[in-house]
């Protein structure tokens, strides 16, 4: 199974904003603010279909777990676009991430 990682996915949205840069809001600090607004909204949709189908919908239901996996790939992109915004690389992210892990794991 090939790994599908942070940084293919950092590559998938700069292909996105490179084929429709001037349709698009450019990438920067400032468009990050709207990009987190938009992941907001994506999660919203996410706890819709939690909240009106269920667990054991998107568990065991064929369509609503392709509706549910598909929102959450919507966060994940404009996750992404978020770290490309503020040019948070795939390194940083392990970095900082292992680092808040271990942490975690020493809390209790």
């Amino acid at each position: 199974m090939e790994h599908f990682t942070v940084q293919n996915m950092l590559d998938m949205q700069n292909q996105l904003q490179e084929k429709y840069k001037g349709k698009w809001e450019p990438i920067g600090p400032e468009t990050g603010k709207s990009k987190l607004l938009w992941m907001i909204a994506e999660l919203g949709e996410v706890i819709d279909i939690v909240k009106k189908q269920g667990t054991d919908r998107i568990m065991h239901d064929t369509a609503t777990r392709h509706d549910f996996v598909e929102e959450m790939a919507d966060v994940l992109m404009y996750y992404c676009d978020i770290m490309n915004c503020y040019g948070i690389t795939e390194a940083e992210l392990k970095t900082t991430y292992e680092e808040k892990f271990r942490r975690n794991m020493d809390r209790w």
